[in-house]
């Protein structure tokens, strides 16, 4: 056993902590999920589907969790919640279809 230990080629003392090299913001990732909430709420909120705006929710709370660029991605986010709430209101909320009055 201490012959094992003797001849380990490894030096710990040279050993050095990984460090992430920097990332510009242009060069990150897309982020796919915004995007997709950014599509899923003005689906949701222009053709009044129920569930493209839960999604768009669902997908911008996703993208929020995962948020990498503190400046565009932000501003993307809060784009896409804004569209998926308005989704929701005007078909919670807001005017159903007319119905045609019979007399």
């Amino acid at each position: 056993m201490s012959s094992q230990q003797t001849n380990d080629p490894r030096q710990p003392s040279t050993a050095k902590p990984y460090k992430q090299p920097p990332v510009a913001p242009q060069d990150l990732p897309i982020d796919y999920s915004g995007f997709i909430a950014v599509i899923f709420g003005v689906f949701g909120a222009m053709f009044r589907y129920k569930v493209c705006s839960w999604l768009a929710i669902i997908f911008s709370a996703q993208s929020l969790a995962n948020m990498r660029n503190m400046e565009n991605d932000l501003k993307q986010i809060s784009m896409a919640m804004m569209f998926g709430i308005m989704g929701l209101m005007t078909n919670y909320l807001g005017v159903g279809p007319r119905g045609s009055k019979k007399t």
